[in-house]
């Protein structure tokens, strides 16, 4: 890729780093909770799933479920399902007042693994590196090449995202002293993974 072509996608692919979309709203409210170290590692878990999805796109699962309806369908539900899920259980949360009593309950661990769920089941991810990376590929060049270049780029800058919303959490902490306000956040959070994944259920090819 060129100067030029690098200088028109590394904004493009930020400002999709930056949607507040289902994965970093997780990343807020974990910060918010556990902690801003909590929330990152935790966090972490998406980039396994995003690698894995960049990968695939790049040996061509893209165009699998462009073409298949059923192979579609199937993630889209799963994906779905787990959004509605964890939205769920965000809603029927407790408060607990002591931050290392709450980081004992919910481990690195689990937060990760939240984390590459919500991610893995999320269809419209390969949906957006099957539709956005192709439109800077240079046909001169090995295709599978480029994809892994700007997936490299992308993974880079979600880490920056995920940084900013975690701070962004651990800064609501400061707001949210009382048992009352954490239990809004929570609700705010649930409800909007649960409408996310009722949102994506319904979404067409």
């Amino acid at each position: 890729m060129s100067a030029v072509t690098w200088a028109l996608f590394l904004p493009a692919c930020f400002a999709i780093n930056m949607a507040p979309g289902p994965n970093n709203m997780l990343a807020f409210s974990n910060a918010a909770r556990f902690g801003f170290g909590h929330a990152m590692l935790g966090a972490f878990g998406r980039l396994v799933a995003f690698g894995l999805m960049i990968t695939l796109v790049a040996i061509g699962l893209g165009a699998l479920l462009a073409a298949s309806e059923t192979a579609f369908t199937i993630v889209k539900w799963m994906g779905a399902a787990y959004l509605v899920y964890v939205g769920i259980k965000l809603l029927r949360s407790r408060f607990e007042q002591s931050e290392e009593k709450v980081e004992g309950i919910v481990s690195v661990r689990e937060l990760a693994r939240h984390e590459f769920l919500l991610a893995a089941g999320n269809p419209k991810a390969i949906a957006t590196f099957t539709a956005f990376f192709p439109q800077f590929l240079d046909p001169s060049v090995s295709a599978s090449a480029q994809l892994m270049e700007m997936g490299g780029a992308f993974l880079v800058m979600e880490v920056v995202a995920m940084a900013i919303f975690a701070a962004g959490g651990r800064l609501a902490r400061g707001v949210l002293q009382t048992g009352r306000m954490f239990r809004w956040l929570n609700k705010g959070v649930g409800a909007f993974l649960v409408a996310s994944g009722i949102s994506l259920a319904l979404t067409s090819r």
